[in-house]
């Protein structure tokens, strides 16, 4: 097989659902969406780095503990709450969970929320959340909507005209039955291709994926090109999709071009990172894509997207062996996000970056849901009482709370904002936030206004959900 017959191969299995994934609903849309821009706000940042934390982040092992109850044959379920101790952190009011040492160092430098809420979608699927927080609407929806990066990257344009403005890191899209929904929320919709996701999958070969033009020669570049086009000129996307969605891709590809001959690739080699500080970094590939955010956040890209990665029953997803996983998952966290905070700030980057960790949804031991509603889950067959380590921590989805930690950006520091109840149900008691006010109060630092549109076959489409998300101002300085 020739080198092109290898190429063409692997941009045909690869490429068919990245290039046309965003023409998929949007083939309707003839031309490009119309702006319909509200009053704007002076921004408090530039740039926006999300941690998620896929797979939904149990909160009472995390950042809102409670009463800690250590394993023991014979304890009744319903009376573990959290499994860890607590600990204190840098705000004397604000506490966490052993294991999240580092973090807790750096609390003085942001905001806590402890009452999420996430939407009631029924019979909950992680991928329809995860739709939901990424784009703020609720699937199905009668177009591809957008993803928060793709938003950012269209409203506010490049940072850096050779830097990709939107890049997501660490989700392998090909994960098994929620696959093609994963896909449908890593894309830029309506808004067309050169606003979507750059996507890294393992940060340790980013660098491979932009290639400095002098490695390839202008020759072997020219050819692949073309090459390029001629597959695209089959896709879907060329033959059903609009004007508008060809033309951005094609401009996504010259996008590309022009940052595989620019200075800004070398952001993606972490192998240029002295050793000391990778090391730091090297918990795994949530932590390498840690490192590659702040480079990448340095050379500048808009919105960079680190996860720990959805996969059906794994990592965060722990609906059995709870406490072990959420003991594993904090040593891949905790060291660098605490340095992903303070490399920003001795930069002097942290106060025009805003840094947002989150989470589909909280987790409880014995609730599904909503609130006082019980599911017995066959699957992973959960007793009354605990016999084994395996049912030892936090197992079911739970909407009624959850935590998300801001950075930088104009967040106040050191501040704590909303309250759980401190005996099962833990619910929010105070200052509940729901998605869309999340998403205002995000937009809020960029200068973005919550009821900012994009006209679509003359519809309105808002950035928060009806433009009616509000941004909570007691989050800022």
């Amino acid at each position: 097989m020739t080198e092109e017959d290898r190429i063409a191969t692997r941009v045909t299995r690869r490429g068919f659902m990245g290039t046309t994934a965003a023409a998929t609903l949007a083939a309707l849309v003839g031309r490009e969406p119309e702006i319909v821009r509200a009053a704007q706000r002076a921004a408090t940042a530039d740039a926006i780095i999300v941690l998620w934390m896929a797979g939904g982040m149990a909160q009472t092992e995390t950042f809102d503990p409670k009463k800690y109850t250590p394993f023991a044959p014979g304890v009744p379920v319903a009376q573990v709450l959290s499994t860890f101790p607590t600990i204190d952190t840098a705000v004397d009011h604000i506490k966490f969970t052993e294991g999240l040492e580092r973090i807790a160092r750096v609390m003085d430098r942001g905001t806590l929320i402890r009452s999420f809420n996430a939407a009631d979608l029924g019979f909950i699927l992680h991928s329809r959340h995860q739709y939901h927080w990424h784009t703020g609407y609720i699937p199905p929806q009668p177009m591809a909507m957008p993803h928060l990066g793709a938003v950012v990257s269209k409203t506010l344009g490049p940072k850096n005209p050779t830097m990709p403005a939107f890049v997501a890191i660490g989700q392998n899209l090909e994960i098994g039955g929620e696959s093609a929904a994963v896909k449908a929320f890593h894309t830029a919709g309506f808004l067309g291709a050169e606003h979507g996701p750059f996507l890294i999958t393992n940060p340790l070969d980013a660098a491979s994926s932009v290639r400095p033009l002098k490695e390839l020669g202008e020759s072997r570049f020219t050819s692949r090109r073309q090459l390029f086009e001629k597959l695209l000129a089959q896709e879907p996307v060329y033959q059903y999709a609009g004007d508008f969605q060809r033309e951005s891709l094609v401009r996504s590809l010259d996008a590309a071009d022009r940052l595989l001959r620019s200075s800004s690739a070398r952001a993606f080699d972490l192998s240029l990172e002295p050793k000391e500080t990778f090391d730091v970094y090297n918990t795994g590939r949530f932590g390498q894509g840690c490192l590659l955010a702040r480079r990448l956040v340095e050379a500048g890209a808009r919105y960079v997207e680190v996860t720990t990665e959805y996969i059906p029953f794994l990592f965060w997803d722990t609906h059995e062996n709870g406490h072990e996983r959420a003991e594993i998952m904090k040593r891949q966290i905790d060291a660098p996000i605490a340095q992903l905070i303070r490399d920003l700030e001795e930069r002097g980057l942290l106060d025009r970056t805003l840094v947002v960790l989150a989470s589909e949804f909280g987790r409880d031991a014995i609730t599904e849901g909503k609130v006082g509603k019980e599911v017995r889950d066959q699957a992973i067959n959960m007793p009354d009482v605990m016999s084994q380590p395996r049912h030892y921590g936090m197992h079911r989805h739970f909407t009624a709370a959850g935590c998300v930690l801001m950075f930088g950006g104009g967040a106040k520091r050191g501040a704590l904002y909303g309250k759980t109840a401190d005996e099962r149900p833990c619910t929010t008691i105070e200052n509940p936030v729901v998605m869309e006010h999340l998403h205002a109060s995000m937009y809020h630092a960029l200068g973005i206004a919550p009821d900012t549109a994009y006209v679509v076959e003359k519809r309105p489409v808002y950035v928060t959900r009806d433009g009616k998300g509000e941004p909570i101002t007691e989050l800022f300085a």
